[in-house]
């Protein structure tokens, strides 16, 4: 399949008092359509940031952001509006980000009439069929988002993205503040409503266990930089980069029969202002030498398994 979303040497920095954020720091990487990308690493590493820049909540500082092979990296305002109802955003806290003096029908019809597609009548129509693509009765359509619950509000998150048919969306950490139960419930339904409308989606989180379970690659970031990509299996099956060693340990198992051996990082976090050229993991990192002072790239060391480390060879026995 074709490459639906694709970025290359993506920056985006922050001005601070101290100099330069490097948010996202010469991010490349590529979504074929209707598959998963997780983006996964600690809070903080720029996740988040990076779903904003491709989806144009945030510009760019630099790189490029092609969209079904059209460069998008900067679009006048009318092709841009046009544009965002072909990417959407679920946003992680689902009471925050939405509207608290609006209904949940209200919420999910104000995209359908700010499109100019839809009569109001029209866009009542539509709002009841989504409401019920997404699992919310309708007895709940005049309802508040307060007088919901967690899992109800992220559905009617959802609902609003999935307005105007969109073939892209990026999802923020979508059920890292619900239960666990609700987050399986949700969880399934992204899936569903993939497998049924060809969505491709970004999924941005810290939860390994989610990003195995939702996605077919996974780009792993460490303090606004790529270190790991890598097909879902092929990443837990044999992770090589050891910063993702670290994460995956730290995954817990209900296997108790098989010990898993924990791999604690140590050393100074280094800061994302105005970094040094080298490998920002080799302070936290046990295999450190002066190989590492100096600019990582990603490297294919096995089939479509792409690391950012000079040792990774010597690491794994390559």
């Amino acid at each position: 399949m074709p490459a639906l979303v694709e970025a290359r040497n993506l920056k985006k920095y922050f001005e601070t008092p101290r100099g330069l954020l490097h948010a996202v720091d010469d991010v490349s990487f590529s979504i074929e359509q209707g598959k998963t990308m997780g983006i996964v690493g600690e809070s903080g590493c720029g996740k988040s940031t990076l779903g904003r820049v491709i989806i144009h909540l945030l510009d760019s500082t630099g790189g490029s952001i092609y969209f079904g092979g059209e460069n998008v990296t900067t679009v006048n305002s009318r092709r841009l509006r046009r544009l965002r109802e072909d990417m959407k955003i679920i946003f992680q806290d689902p009471y925050s980000s939405l509207n608290p003096r609006m209904t949940v029908e209200q919420t999910i019809m104000e995209p359908l009439i700010i499109s100019g597609r839809f009569t109001r009548k029209e866009g009542q129509e539509e709002a009841e069929r989504l409401m019920a693509m997404v699992g919310i009765d309708q007895r709940l359509r005049l309802s508040y988002p307060h007088e919901l619950d967690g899992g109800r509000r992220q559905r009617v998150g959802i609902a609003r993205a999935l307005a105007l048919n969109p073939k892209f969306i990026v999802c923020d950490e979508p059920v890292s503040a619900l239960d666990v139960s609700i987050q399986a419930q949700v969880l399934n339904l992204l899936q569903d409503l993939q497998d049924q409308y060809g969505l491709t989606y970004m999924f941005v989180t810290h939860d390994l266990s989610v990003v195995r379970h939702i996605s077919d690659d996974i780009c792993v970031m460490y303090l606004g930089q790529l270190v790991e990509t890598s097909p879902s299996k092929e990443l837990f099956r044999r992770p090589l980069h050891p910063y993702t060693q670290a994460l995956i340990s730290a995954v817990p198992t209900i296997d108790t029969r098989h010990k898993k051996e924990r791999i604690i990082l140590e050393g100074e976090i280094v800061s994302p202002i105005n970094p040094k050229p080298h490998c920002r993991f080799a302070k936290r990192c046990k295999y450190e030498s002066e190989k590492c002072h100096r600019p990582q790239q990603l490297e294919e060391v096995l089939p479509n398994h792409f690391v950012a480390c000079c040792r990774v060879r010597e690491i794994n026995g390559l």
